[in-house]
């Protein structure tokens, strides 16, 4: 379980002390990995915040390369949302300030250093945030840290022999995303939880670099999905199975009052969702905790084990939340970004991962968008394989895919949307509260080998 890390009082601030740092971690019996991390050798803590408190964030980069935390799903100052322009120099001290704008759910930062997202992300450079209600009032669903509340860091990683993190940067690599046989959750392999409460609260993150999931239990026993990315969903969506790609989260509330321990499977598919998917990965290495099937890789992610004595829980309410209203009507402008994977690119395979035909640059305004303003993006998917999309400081809602409205469970508060092979979806943004001409916020494929490869754009808000 990731320590809870609330940060100290200072006045009116809340302050965020994080040290990037190398380290050796033991994943295996009586063999350390060397990693990076966040306060830590791998991984960063669970940091604790408040809807509406200042805070203050001062990231040191104690490695030997620069570096970036980004906090990814926050609405903040583009000067302050740790993007590749906001780099880290060894032995600098960066600081960001701002307000906690988001609703409460699960989100996380993670490195968006320029052309090295992928393997500073691989080698630990990611964490979880918890943002709570304000002070004063609970949340209605399970909120006890580690007892009921438990999030889930999944990210698939490839070991060698001697114990070291294996990050190839093979033209497979680059094309398909970075992908291992090994699952880690919270940095741990095959953990087991033991459940002391009738329901439990379970906060998914895909961390992987490539991987696509879908979420189910062994038993197929259905649970409640209760937020997405952004924030609670208006009401509980009953399910048996939830696919997340890289970078988004969801809520889950399961009910483990029957007493029986359940197994949950995280399934990465074969074919048209991830092409390859990594078949190969699991006989190139051997260290892998996966099984394949006749749909993909099947990897475990948790065993719950109810303890003999369940406490009590309060019933999940019927209704969550009231989301505003999507209205398309009030939308001044509609911008297209087609995404596409160009063939015979070199090794770092820049050129070949373009938005609208542009590879990123970091010295390029690609799109500018007025403050206060409501959108519509019309995002197409014009490559072979399925493509995360996720957009900085803003929280869309999800109009249609391919004309059709969205599913139950989508239709909350996203920041990263999964498109199909030519897959069009069509997203209502609104623009608030900071502009700046000079500082651009992203939008980019969340395959961290896409990204740094170039499947990337920039935006600035202007007054």
């Amino acid at each position: 379980m990731p320590v809870l890390y609330a940060g100290q009082k200072n006045g009116a601030i809340t302050e965020y002390d994080l040290t990037l740092q190398s380290g050796r971690t033991a994943f295996f019996d009586n063999q350390f990995t060397p990693t990076i991390g966040i306060n830590q050798s791998y991984l960063g803590p669970t940091l604790d915040m408040v809807n509406g408190a200042d805070v203050r964030m001062s990231v040191t980069n104690t490695l030997e390369e620069d570096a970036t935390l980004h906090w990814h799903g926050f609405h903040v100052p583009a000067r302050y949302d740790g993007t590749p322009h906001q780099r880290i120099a060894p032995g600098e001290t960066w600081t960001a300030q701002f307000q906690v704008r988001q609703k409460p759910s699960l989100f996380w930062y993670h490195s968006h250093a320029h052309r090295r997202a992928g393997p500073q992300v691989y080698h630990g450079l990611a964490g979880p945030i918890i943002v709570r209600d304000d002070e004063g009032r609970t949340d209605s669903l399970p909120h006890e840290y580690g007892i009921d509340d438990v999030p889930l860091i999944v990210q698939d990683r490839a070991f060698g022999s001697d114990g070291r993190l294996i990050y190839a940067r093979s033209m497979h690599d680059i094309m398909m995303g970075m992908r291992g046989d090994t699952l880690l959750v919270n940095g741990v392999i095959d953990p087991a939880f033991e459940c002391q409460t009738e329901l439990l609260r379970l906060r998914l993150l895909n961390g992987s670099n490539a991987r696509i999931y879908d979420f189910e239990f062994e038993t197929q026993q259905s649970f409640l999905m209760t937020g997405s990315d952004g924030g609670h969903l208006e009401a509980p969506v009953r399910m048996s199975r939830i696919r997340l790609s890289p970078g988004e989260r969801a809520e889950i509330v399961v009910d483990a009052s029957h007493g029986v321990p359940l197994q949950l499977l995280a399934r990465s598919l074969s074919g048209e969702m991830g092409m390859m998917d990594g078949g190969m990965m699991g006989g190139r290495w051997g260290r892998g905790n996966s099984r394949r099937s006749s749909e993909g890789s099947v990897f475990k992610v948790l065993l719950i084990v109810p303890n003999e004595q369940l406490r009590p829980s309060t019933a999940t309410p019927a209704k969550l939340t009231t989301l505003p209203a999507i209205d398309p009507s009030k939308a001044v402008k509609t911008r297209r970004f087609v995404l596409e994977m160009g063939m015979g690119m070199g090794m770092r395979g820049r050129g070949g991962f373009t938005i609208n035909g542009k590879s990123m640059d970091m010295a390029r305004i690609d799109e500018r968008v007025k403050l206060d303003t409501t959108e519509i993006w019309e995002v197409e998917n014009a490559s072979m394989m399925a493509h995360p999309f996720h957009v900085h400081d803003v929280q869309f809602r999800i109009l249609d895919r391919n004309g059709r409205p969205p599913p139950e469970h989508e239709m909350g508060l996203k920041d990263t949307v999964l498109l199909s092979s030519r897959e069009r979806v069509r997203l209502l943004l609104s623009f608030k509260d900071y502009a700046d001409s000079d500082t651009p916020y992203m939008y980019h494929c969340h395959i961290l080998e896409h990204e740094d490869a170039g499947m990337m754009g920039q935006f600035v808000i202007e007054a």
